[in-house]
């Protein structure tokens, strides 16, 4: 690891208001292969990857051979749906405030490379992004560590120099396994005492609530002095 401090942001709920889209469309490829499954569950596993919401949704030891179809199914609606993607309050100015401190940029999200390069369109926000790690770019999705760990390394980051900002539980969990701190935002449909029990540093109502605290926040400053 070199000596750069890494603002990592998830993307879906945190900084692009996408969360309740996944929901209505995950719930949809359900049903459509026999599956009715309450649209609140739905809801508390968007955050994960594929393999991971199926195994919450439906249990590990299900017959896994509509996985793939279920998949494809949600992708094809959800995609129908992305030219109402619209960013967060404060999300593309919390993005580059944070590059503009010093911190360096990355998302790292449980999505597809796919859906990544449509929600960097929706941001338009990479003059301010060094990095993106995806679903595609790791073998375990979110809540395990793995895209925390790849993160880091991409930006050169040691755990102890870097934050990850997310907006559900599942981020918590993984930036705790990594050994990073998470800073949440409740754009994802996760109350504030929900992500505090989870074990969230702090939390703020979006992004652009933690742009106002910025100061006071672990993103003020990515190379602070010792006392």
């Amino acid at each position: 690891m070199g000596d750069r401090a890494a603002a990592l942001f998830d993307v879906d709920g945190t900084l692009v208001d996408s969360t309740y889209l996944h929901t209505v469309t995950w719930w949809e490829a359900l049903r459509q292969y026999g599956h009715e499954v309450p649209a609140h569950r739905v809801h508390r596993a968007v955050g994960l990857g594929t393999g991971p919401l199926l195994d919450h949704l439906l249990g590990e030891g299900r017959d896994r051979s509509d996985d793939d179809a279920m998949d494809a199914a949600h992708q094809a609606l959800y995609t129908a749906l992305w030219p109402a993607l619209r960013p967060l309050p404060g999300a593309r100015e919390l993005v580059r405030a944070c590059a503009d401190r010093g911190w360096t940029v990355v998302l790292a999200t449980s999505a597809s490379a796919r859906e990544v390069a449509r929600l960097r369109e929706v941001l338009d926000v990479d003059d301010a992004i060094a990095h993106h790690l995806d679903a595609d770019s790791v073998e375990a999705a979110k809540p395990a560590p793995d895209l925390v760990h790849r993160s880091l390394e991409a930006a050169g980051a040691p755990p102890e120099r870097a934050v990850l900002v997310g907006d559900t539980a599942w981020d918590v969990d993984a930036a705790a396994k990594a050994g990073v701190p998470c800073v949440a935002v409740t754009t994802g449909g996760w109350a504030r005492t929900e992500l505090h029990e989870a074990g969230a540093a702090a939390v703020y109502r979006n992004a652009a609530d933690l742009l106002e605290s910025l100061d006071a926040s672990l993103l003020s400053d990515p190379f602070p002095q010792p006392a």
